[in-house]
């Protein structure tokens, strides 16, 4: 049966598999992070080439069950027709206490997948066509309004022209406009096309994720690849900051369930799924008592560099460098 992204209402509570599909990227996750909110339980993420390679430990991790465990929710990731019959198989097997969602790519008209899906009332297939301008604009003149920030409707017309119709890049420009304005009363337009042109480097919350995981080999491969300027580097610490203050909340969680799991599912706001991961790692390596200290570096390094304009580039690189290859376990 087909729904459309904001018919999620129309989900009955029975329904079990869900199919997501199309180039919206941005309004697949906010499908699936609706349909996880309406369904407790714990998650399994899956890719499709994962299931297919060990196809054993993903049957027995799904027909498994315990008297202490709640729905199971199995997501699986970058699915296509290679899929298809362990997906005819499930639906055969008539499996309880469970919701399958599937997030598909571009599914041709053809896809035996697909119109598996749109064929059987008791299936959700949810297409996810890219957003027609108008439908960006709306949302972000929303998202602005919210956030109280004054902008033209000139300025919030170059933001979406670069998004490429999926909301989930409106989303990362508009963050770097509310990182880059934070003590800022008006933001030019040449600030605006200089800071969402910045995507077309490496996503700097790429580069802050990968420091925060002490992802070594990724983070020098970043810092070489991209040529930023002085005030890339206000924007990179501004996201270094607020996602160094969302591990510290998350930290201070974990340290009192002791459930890593659970304190990323019951994040406010929500991670998406597809952060999920390296936010786990990111948990791994830092305590809270090591964050606040890291909280307080980058607030220092901040100041340092408005000092000393001109070697910013070079102060903040240092900076991450120093931070992404220690390790901060304790």
């Amino acid at each position: 049966m087909i729904l459309k992204s904001f018919e999620l209402n129309k989900i009955s509570e029975n329904t079990i598999f869900h199919l997501l599909y199309g180039k919206n990227e941005g309004l697949k996750t906010e499908c699936i992070n609706e349909i996880l909110k309406k369904n407790d339980g714990k998650v399994f993420n899956y890719d499709e080439n994962q299931i297919k390679d060990q196809t054993e430990s993903f049957y027995e991790n799904l027909l498994s069950g315990s008297l202490f465990e709640n729905t199971k929710i199995i997501l699986i990731n970058r699915a296509s027709d290679k899929i298809y019959n362990i997906v005819l198989d499930l639906i055969e097997r008539n499996i309880n206490n469970t919701k399958i969602i599937i997030n598909a790519g571009v599914l041709e008209t053809r896809s035996k997948l697909r119109s598996l899906f749109e064929k059987n009332k008791d299936l959700i297939c949810i297409p996810t066509y890219p957003d027609n301008n108008d439908t960006l604009t709306k949302l972000a003149a929303n998202i602005f309004r919210k956030e109280n920030i004054t902008i033209s409707q000139q300025n919030i017309n170059l933001i979406v022209e670069k998004c490429n119709g999926d909301r989930k890049n409106l989303k990362i420009e508009i963050e770097k406009i509310k990182i880059f304005g934070k003590d800022k009363k008006k933001i030019s337009t040449g600030e605006i096309l200089k800071l969402i042109n910045l995507s077309e480097n490496y996503e700097l919350s790429e580069l802050i994720d990968n420091s925060l995981a002490k992802n070594r080999t990724k983070i020098i491969n970043i810092l070489n690849e991209n040529n930023y300027n002085a005030e890339d580097c206000i924007i990179i610490l501004r996201t270094f900051l607020s996602k160094a203050k969302r591990i510290h909340k998350l930290a201070i969680e974990l340290e009192k369930n002791n459930d890593i799991n659970k304190t990323i599912n019951s994040a406010k706001p929500p991670i998406f799924w597809k952060d999920k991961e390296i936010v786990k790692v990111q948990l791994k390596k830092w305590k809270s008592k090591k964050i606040k200290v890291l909280i307080n570096k980058i607030n220092d390094v901040e100041l340092k560099i408005k000092k000393n304009y001109n070697n910013s580039v070079l102060i903040v690189t240092n900076f991450i460098l120093e931070e992404g290859l220690l390790e901060a376990s304790n």
